[in-house]
């Protein structure tokens, strides 16, 4: 075998060794994605980043309590990123950490669209109170621990039935984590916004709250007027039809299918808010 060859070998082994420790912290990220371990990783950064600063201005106070951080660090992060460790030795058990799922991924988005767009109707219609919180890349986890474990496969019939009058679980939040009721009877911060309207009870006050201090998507069914209404990024969007709906659904839990029909949708979600 020639050093040609032995190089190229060697080149080879290099460029493998690499792209596998970059897809395996991919999936990782994948995994941790839609949790609060992806605020934790900020706050890591934000450690690495004064370390790095602080050996360039050579403040040794500041290196020797960054070196401490980070030498307990590591046992704290397998403490706090506990949920998210056994979900990814889970899915490499089921073999389905190195899988893609892309077709399977696009029917769970429909499926839970078309649940949640057939609920919030027949709630509307009979003027059922609702308040329904998407998770999305904030993780939600303080919320559900302030009500009741559901984790059920998301139904438009079991989520309705959530908020069926006097219910056990019908007061409070239902938090929704992908095709999963994750929790319901949750309590939600409330705004302290002046600017909500006194005629809004405290379901779209709850609904404002929590869309100002995480990303999530929540949705609001009116118990006096039966009207569908949306909060996000601190903005309500109110008097949403079935076809309103949608598209805001889609939009914001599909991108790919949503874009085309994402500045309509806002424009009207503008004119009714």
């Amino acid at each position: 075998m020639s050093w040609e060859e032995l190089d190229l070998i060697q080149v080879l082994r290099i460029v493998v060794d690499i792209a596998l420790v970059w897809f395996v912290i991919y999936k990782l990220f994948s995994v941790i994605r839609g949790t609060k371990a992806v605020q934790l990783l900020k706050g890591i950064f934000v450690v690495l980043g004064i370390w790095f600063f602080s050996s360039i201005l050579e403040l040794k106070t500041v290196q020797w309590l960054v070196y401490q951080a980070i030498t307990w660090g590591f046992l704290a992060v397998i403490i706090l990123f506990q949920p998210e460790i056994r979900r990814a030795l889970e899915q490499l058990g089921r073999g389905s950490f190195f899988a893609r799922n892309t077709q399977s991924e696009e029917k769970a988005i429909h499926e839970t669209i078309d649940a949640i767009v057939k609920s919030c109707n027949y709630m509307s219609k009979r003027r059922i109170g609702a308040l329904i919180t998407i998770e999305r890349e904030t993780g939600m986890s303080e919320y559900v621990e302030t009500g009741v474990d559901v984790h059920g496969k998301l139904t438009s019939e079991l989520l309705t039935n959530i908020f069926i009058p006097n219910a056990p679980l019908h007061d409070g939040a239902v938090i929704i984590k992908g095709d999963e009721i994750v929790a319901a009877a949750c309590y939600l911060p409330l705004s302290e916004s002046p600017f909500i309207s006194k005629e809004l009870g405290t379901r779209h006050r709850a609904a404002m709250g929590v869309s100002e201090v995480t990303d999530a998507l929540t949705l609001i069914v009116s118990e006096e007027t039966g009207n569908i209404s949306a909060t996000k990024n601190g903005e309500l969007h109110r008097k949403l039809d079935e076809d309103d709906l949608r598209k805001l659904l889609m939009k914001e839990l599909n991108p790919a299918e949503g874009t085309s029909s994402s500045k309509s949708w806002s424009l009207r979600g503008k004119r009714n808010g």
